[in-house]
């Protein structure tokens, strides 16, 4: 038991320290845009860079993480996030190429370290009997909480983004290697039944989860890359007050995680997915129509909320079965980052056409044929399998 215990502590913290390290890059985006002198559209070329690096990399964490174990992996990917946001933090306003191979490297490393997170945590998750993987995800939206947060701080108080960036990543980089070893070790495979890579993207169950993840992750994905700059477009605030309208949606999306652990384990995942998403759409349209900026605000608590379960619950159901869970959560995670590629770009050069503001009603519309795929998420019991 005080290895499990041990093992969920040091899950929580990496997926606290990945949303530390994201949000802290997501309160420098308008920046980003002012410093470089971007249209919306050509912003999101360049957000497209994180997600080329984690598509690029997806692919093959999971036979990674087989071969190697989660601890070296999550540990690579740190070390690869680290390096490629403090290229990224440096080069800013000065070399715009530099800051997207930082990024792009960046996106790798992130990308390996979520899917090492994530199949850890469901290992973490079967040891308990019980669900736990939104509070893991909880743990992300904490993190981007206080990174938001902090990043509005130091905005206001001018500190340089290479200062912010450099010491958020040092010191997160730190704290995975040093809390890492605390992980469970992987489950054996003692008759050769462990799925690879390639056949789990034969599976018609993993891709329909796949593509469900791909839905919510854009949903929340959105708010991550633009609700700031939508906020200050569309709503005439400041930089520092968009930020904060960002700060808003992580908390609301983080005590969504935390209770939706409890609704999932009562009522199951199909009708809470149902339910998170309904209150998603209806956030959006809020945020985008109303005009009192109480409503606004009650909006984006709604899209948090709404936008809480979805990722978390597809990393569960992909990984259902430990001696899949690694080849599976790669594939949807692939599919799921697929959102990051195509997002940022499409909504931006959306934005170009109709408003930062209006091009979030895209995330409204999309919630809509996904809610058909939902079921494919519906819990499923495994064999027990033995522990190395």
């Amino acid at each position: 038991m005080a290895q499990l215990t041990a093992a969920r502590n040091a899950v929580g913290l990496a997926f606290f320290l990945n949303g530390l390290v994201f949000a802290s890059w997501v309160s420098r985006i308008p920046e980003v845009r002012s410093s470089f002198e971007l249209t919306n559209g050509r912003l999101g070329l360049v957000l497209l860079a994180i997600s080329v690096g984690s598509v690029v990399a997806l692919p093959t964490t999971g036979a990674l993480i087989t071969r190697w174990g989660t601890v070296r992996i999550v540990r690579g990917g740190a070390v690869l996030a680290s390096i490629g946001m403090l290229t990224a933090a440096l080069s800013l306003g000065d070399t715009l190429a530099l800051t997207v191979v930082g990024l792009v490297v960046y996106g790798v490393g992130i990308g390996v370290w979520d899917v090492a997170m994530n199949v850890e945590g469901a290992e973490v998750e079967r040891g308990l009997g019980r669900t736990i993987m939104p509070r893991f995800h909880a743990g992300f939206s904490g993190g981007t909480v206080v990174g938001a947060l902090v990043g509005a701080l130091l905005i206001e108080l001018g500190v340089p983004s290479s200062a912010h960036l450099g010491v958020v990543v040092v010191a997160s980089f730190a704290l995975v290697w040093a809390s890492s070893p605390s992980f469970l070790p992987v489950v054996e495979d003692h008759e050769g039944e462990r799925t690879s890579a390639a056949r789990a993207w034969l599976e018609p169950r993993t891709l329909l989860i796949g593509l469900m993840v791909l839905a919510l992750a854009m949903t929340e994905g959105t708010a991550n890359d633009w609700l700031a700059v939508a906020l200050v477009d569309g709503h005439d605030v400041s930089h520092a007050v968009g930020v904060a309208g960002f700060a808003v949606f992580v908390a609301a999306m983080t005590a969504g995680r935390f209770v939706g652990t409890g609704l999932i384990d009562r009522h199951g995942r199909v009708t809470v997915l149902w339910s998170t998403m309904a209150l998603a759409g209806a956030g959006v349209l809020l945020i985008v129509f109303a005009d009192h900026p109480a409503v606004v605000v009650l909006g984006i608590v709604l899209w948090g909320v709404g936008s809480s379960l979805g990722f978390p619950v597809g990393m569960s159901a992909a990984a259902d079965d430990p001696l899949r869970a690694a080849a599976r959560v790669s594939v949807v995670s692939t599919i799921g980052y697929a959102a990051f590629l195509a997002g940022p770009p499409f909504l931006g050069f959306v934005g170009d056409e109709v408003g930062t503001l209006k091009a979030l009603l895209v995330v409204a519309f999309l919630l809509l044929p996904a809610a058909l795929v939902v079921p494919s998420a519906r819990e499923q019991r495994a064999a027990p399998a033995a522990r190395a």
